[in-house]
C-alpha cells in the first residue's frame, strides 16, 4: 500500500495549471520537449505568424546557454600526482587521471591543445538508469569536492530517470561542454568516436554537427554489432549500437583497414572486356612467375613475335600469360609495376588448363556495419575484465576487439599518437593501445580520465576509478608475462584532481589576525613539492610526463623540468647569504642545458627571508638572460 507524503499530488488541492498544460500536451504533443512547452512551435501548430528570423536549424534545450558557459569557466583545481597508485613512474608516458572529466579537461588545455590524435569516449548512454553529476558555473571544484565527500556540502549525484522531465536535457547539458572542450584538444587531423545507442543517437549526433561544423568536418554513424545472442527488448532484441566517427573533412584520417580473406572479392586479373586484346596495351602483357600456388616474381614484356601458351614449364617455375581458354592473347588489366605494387592482392588458382591469375578488389576502406565475433560485449567484455579484475562491480564492459579496431582504423600508421578517453570506465581504452603497441610497434600512448564513482555493491574496489586502474596494472603484467621481449611502455602515471595548491584569500572575519599570518605562505600547509610542481606544469603548458631531473644547489632542492624549459626552487626557506650560490648554480645548470627557448624560474614567495634576498636572486638569474623569474 502507497503512502501518500506531503509531496504526491493526492495531497493538494486540484492544479489548474497542471490540467491545462494537459490538455495541450494531448492536442499538441509536437510543442513539448522534455516536458517543456515551446510556446513559438505552439503559435506555429495553431497558425500564428512567428517572426522567421528567430527560426534556424539546430538543436536547442534549457541550460543550452548555460552549458556553453560552463566549457568556458576556468577552472580552480589541479591535479595531484600520485606516484604511489602508478606504474613505472618515472619513465612512463601514459595517464590516468582521477577526476571530473570537465575539470580534467579545462585543466590540460594547456599542455595538449592540439597534441591529441584520438578521442574515443563511451559515455553514458542516457537508459534512465545513469547518474548525472551537476556542473557548477561558478565552482566546479568545490561541487566536485563535495560529490566525492572530500568536502562538505549538499551537492549530490542525481538519478536520471526516464520519468524525469528533463530526462533528454540532464543528459546534454552533461555532454555539451564536454565535447566542446575535447574538440580542442585535437589536432588538425584528429578524429573523435564517441559510442552511444538509441537513446541518444538523434542528440548526439546533432550536437555534434554543431561543435564540428559539417562544413569543416564529416560525420560518420557505424554500426556495431555487439551482443550477436542480443538483449531482449519488448518487440525486437538489440544487437547493436552504434560509434560516431568525426574527422576533418577531405583529410585521410581513417587508415585503410586489415585485410580480411573472407571480405576480398576475387576476379581474373586477365583482361576480358572491350579493348582487352595484347595489342590494345603493349606493356600489360608479361608473364607471371609461380611456383606451385605461390607467385614468386614478374617478367619483362614479351617480344610481339613470341607467341606462348596461356602456362609455360620451366622447372619448377610456371610461366602464365594473359591467354584465355579459346588462345586469344589478351593483357593484364594493369602494367607490370602497378601489378608488383598490390601483389599482396594476387594469388595463382590451379584449373583444368593451366593457371589463372586472380586479383583481390580491396579498397582497404572501412564499412559502416562493424560485425565480428570478438566484439560480443559478453564473450569478449566481461569474461576479459573479470579475468582481469575479479568482482567486476559492473556488467557488459566493452568489448576490447572493439575498442582496438576503432584505436587501429585512427593511429595504426602513427607510431607516437596520443589516444584519449575521458570516460575510461574499466580501462579498455588503455589496455587496446597497449595491444595496438605490441601487435604493431610503436611508441603510442594514452591520456585516461575517470570519475571516482562509488560502487557500494562492490565489496574490492570503493570506485569505478580504482577498477580503472587495477585493470591496468593486471593487463601490464599479463603483456610481460606472455610477452618476455615486448619492451613497450606498459607503465602509466596517476594523478588526481584537487583543488589548487595555491591559497585562496578566505578571512575569517572573527579572528583576521589569524587569518593574515595564515596568508602569508601562499601555498597550502598540506601540499608536497611534487604537487606544486605539477600545477605549473599545467599552468606553464607542459606535458605531464616531461623529463624532471633535481639537483642540490646551496643546500636546496632545484628541479629541472623539460631539460631546462623551468627551474623551480620550492625550499620553504632561502636566506641573503645563500642568495647568490642558488643563484649561480642555477645559471650553470641553464647554461649546461642550453634550452632553445625561454625559461622560466619559480621560488616560493614565502621563502625568501626579506625583500632584499628577493631582488637580489631575481637581478642574478636576469643579469645570466633567465627573465623570467617568478614566485608563489
Amino acid at each position: 500500500m502507497k503512502k501518500i507524503i506531503a509531496s504526491d499530488p493526492e495531497s493538494k488541492s486540484v492544479d489548474f495549471t497542471h490540467m491545462n498544460m494537459a490538455l495541450i500536451q494531448k492536442h499538441f504533443p509536437e510543442a513539448f520537449a522534455d516536458g517543456d512547452l515551446n510556446f513559438e512551435v505552439l503559435k506555429q501548430l495553431l497558425g500564428i505568424p512567428v517572426d522567421e528570423r528567430e527560426e534556424k536549424y539546430g538543436l536547442n534545450w534549457h541550460g543550452k546557454r548555460r552549458a556553453r558557459q560552463t566549457a568556458l569557466a576556468p577552472s580552480t583545481g589541479t591535479l595531484r600526482p600520485c606516484p604511489e597508485d602508478s606504474v613505472d613512474w618515472d619513465t612512463t608516458q601514459n595517464l590516468m587521471i582521477e577526476g571530473d572529466n570537465l575539470e580534467v579537461l579545462k585543466l590540460l588545455q594547456r599542455s595538449y591543445a592540439g597534441k591529441v590524435k584520438l578521442i574515443y569516449i563511451d559515455p553514458p548512454y542516457n537508459t534512465g538508469t545513469d547518474l548525472i553529476y551537476p556542473n557548477d558555473f561558478q565552482d566546479g571544484i568545490k561541487t566536485y569536492l563535495e560529490l566525492t565527500g572530500q568536502a562538505e556540502g549538499a551537492t549530490k549525484f542525481i538519478s536520471n530517470t526516464e520519468s524525469s522531465g528533463r530526462f533528454h536535457t540532464n543528459w546534454l547539458n552533461m555532454m555539451y561542454p564536454r565535447l566542446k572542450l575535447a574538440k580542442s584538444l585535437l589536432r588538425k587531423d584528429g578524429v573523435l568516436i564517441c559510442t552511444i545507442d538509441e537513446n541518444e543517437l538523434i542528440n548526439l549526433g546533432q550536437i555534434l554537427a554543431e561543435i564540428f561544423d559539417e562544413g569543416s568536418y564529416e560525420h560518420v554513424c557505424v554500426t556495431v554489432v555487439h551482443n550477436p545472442r542480443g538483449i531482449q527488448g519488448t518487440n525486437f532484441s538489440y544487437t547493436h549500437e552504434y560509434a560516431i566517427f568525426v574527422f576533418p573533412r577531405g583529410t585521410r584520417s581513417i587508415g585503410a583497414r586489415r585485410i580480411d580473406e573472407n571480405d576480398i572479392v576475387w576476379r581474373s586479373l586477365r583482361d576480358n572486356g572491350g579493348e582487352s586484346l595484347r595489342t590494345d596495351a603493349r606493356n600489360c602483357f608479361y608473364p607471371i612467375l609461380v611456383r606451385g600456388n605461390e607467385i614468386v616474381g614478374f617478367d619483362d614484356v614479351c617480344d610481339d613475335h613470341f607467341h606462348p601458351r596461356q602456362t609455360e614449364q620451366d622447372g619448377e617455375i610456371s610461366r602464365v600469360y594473359p591467354i584465355d581458354k579459346e588462345g586469344v592473347e589478351r593483357k593484364w588489366r594493369y602494367a607490370r609495376q602497378s601489378v608488383e605494387s598490390v601483389r599482396h592482392l594476387l594469388r595463382a588458382k590451379p584449373t583444368a588448363r593451366g593457371i589463372e591469375i586472380e586479383i583481390g578488389k580491396d579498397f582497404g576502406m572501412y564499412r559502416t556495419v562493424w560485425a565480428d565475433k570478438r566484439y560480443d560485449a559478453n564473450e569478449y567484455g566481461t569474461k576479459l575484465v573479470n579475468s582481469l579484475v575479479p568482482e567486476l562491480p559492473f556488467s557488459f564492459p566493452k568489448s576490447l576487439w572493439t575498442v582496438f579496431d576503432c584505436i587501429y582504423a585512427v593511429v595504426a600508421n602513427d607510431e607516437s599518437a596520443i589516444v584519449m578517453d575521458f570516460f575510461a570506465g574499466s580501462g579498455t581504452t588503455g589496455h587496446a593501445l597497449w595491444e595496438l603497441n605490441r601487435q604493431a610497434g610503436g611508441r603510442r600512448r594514452f591520456i585516461l580520465v575517470q570519475f571516482p564513482e562509488a560502487v557500494p555493491q562492490s565489496q574490492r574496489y570503493s570506485t569505478i576509478a580504482e577498477v580503472t586502474k587495477q585493470r591496468l596494472r593486471q593487463a601490464a603484467a599479463n603483456f610481460r608475462q606472455e610477452n618476455p621481449l615486448f619492451a613497450a611502455d606498459l607503465g602509466f602515471r596517476v594523478f588526481k584532481l584537487d583543488s589548487s595548491n595555491i591559497r585562496a584569500w578566505e578571512p575569517d572575519r572573527a579572528d583576521l589576525d589569524q587569518s593574515l599570518l595564515s596568508a602569508v605562505d601562499h601555498v597550502k600547509n598540506d601540499r608536497t613539492e611534487g604537487d606544486i610542481l605539477y600545477e605549473l606544469l599545467l599552468k606553464l603548458g607542459l606535458d605531464l610526463c616531461v623529463s624532471i631531473d633535481k639537483r642540490v644547489i646551496a643546500e636546496k632542492d632545484v628541479h629541472s623540468v623539460g631539460v631546462g624549459v623551468l627551474f623551480a626552487c620550492l625550499s620553504e626557506k632561502i636566506d641573503r647569504d645563500e642568495v647568490e650560490p642558488l643563484a649561480q648554480g642555477i645559471v650553470e645548470w641553464h647554461k649546461a642545458l642550453a634550452p632553445a627557448g625561454d625559461t622560466t624560474c619559480v621560488f616560493r614567495d614565502s621563502a625568501f627571508a626579506d625583500d632584499v634576498a628577493k631582488t637580489n636572486l631575481a637581478a642574478i638569474l636576469q643579469q645570466h638572460g633567465l627573465q623570467n623569474v617568478r614566485s608563489l
